[in-house]
């Protein structure tokens, strides 16, 4: 467990016993798919959030839990998708459930994960979460929708590149810190500084995984290497090594974007480590780093506010 995760330890362990248990079904396929989900763990970044952020406004409940396992569910429904759509074998470190089970199961079983963390919602009993959540996945989607768009397109450029990092990633996180504003009561303002945290620390965290596509190695990242090139997905480290390399290294970057696969992988790296592509990235991931930190100067101090912005630094700092 990381040190930002201890300070909600406790929490932490309901919210996960809480998704175990809202995993319950009467089909089969769908708790076996589910605990294989729960059981790859991940950082849970996402509900992290929500718990320190009701924290952080002295929340003394227990409905932040339920947000919490709901924002895990939304994000996991999102990734089951995902592996579908990117057709990708490994996640985590772990064969991905498509590649256990089929594209069909895995659809469903996220169409699930979906409807499960609506109907939590409606336990809730707040509208205005309700309204936020429903705006999200309805966001999620059309990043998702845009970036099958900008797949293979060599043309994309960095406006648009945002653009779907924002709905795909930056979105939930947004959600994350916004909801733990609402649901600690928190005034407009701080609600409105911590869906600021949540866009600036998911931007920052999905910069970093753009450029480790590039720089690590499939058993650290638990994905495999180059993934991003194969599906011929213009990330920025790509976009940024078109436009400050030669004509022949642009045509070999436009070139496997446009077609996919790995071909020209190890001709790539070195393009983008050449071009300064990746310091470029790292750069853009610091600045929004620090700008979620500096969206807390609104919160008391506290152990949770510090592990918030351990957080921030944790995003660009990990080697997976």
């Amino acid at each position: 467990m990381l040190p930002f995760h201890q300070v909600v330890a406790d929490d932490f362990s309901a919210v996960n016993q809480l998704i175990i248990d809202q995993l319950h079904s009467d089909v089969g396929l769908v708790e076996n798919i589910g605990q294989y989900l729960v059981e790859a763990g991940g950082k849970r970044l996402r509900p992290l959030i929500v718990l320190l952020g009701a924290k952080a406004l002295g929340y003394k409940h227990q409905q932040h839990l339920e947000l919490a396992a709901i924002i895990e569910f939304i994000h996991t429904a999102t990734l089951l998708h995902d592996d579908v759509v990117d057709m990708s074998e490994l996640r985590r470190g772990r064969p991905t459930a498509n590649a256990n089970w089929g594209n069909a199961p895995s659809v469903l079983v996220g169409d699930f994960l979906y409807s499960r963390a609506f109907q939590m919602m409606v336990k809730i009993g707040k509208m205005e979460i309700m309204n936020i959540l429903a705006d999200t996945t309805n966001l999620i989607s059309e990043g998702e929708v845009q970036q099958l768009v900008n797949a293979k397109d060599p043309s994309v450029g960095e406006d648009s590149y945002f653009s779907v990092i924002h709905k795909k990633t930056a979105a939930l996180f947004e959600a994350a810190g916004q909801c733990a504003g609402v649901i600690a009561s928190g005034s407009t303002e701080v609600q409105h500084a911590l869906k600021q945290y949540g866009y600036h620390l998911g931007l920052a965290f999905q910069l970093i995984d753009d450029a480790l596509d590039y720089e690590g190695d499939a058993e650290t990242l638990g994905k495999n290497v180059g993934d991003d090139l194969a599906e011929g997905k213009p990330t920025l480290p790509l976009i940024f090594a078109m436009k400050h390399s030669s004509e022949k290294d642009r045509e070999i970057i436009a070139s496997s974007i446009r077609n996919g696969g790995l071909d020209h992988l190890s001709d790539i790296v070195n393009i983008v480590n050449s071009s300064g592509a990746l310091s470029y990235t790292k750069k853009k991931a610091a600045g929004h780093s620090e700008s979620a930190i500096e969206q807390l100067s609104i919160l008391p101090d506290s152990i949770y506010k510090k592990a918030l912005i351990d957080l921030a630094h944790f995003a660009i700092g990990r080697n997976h």
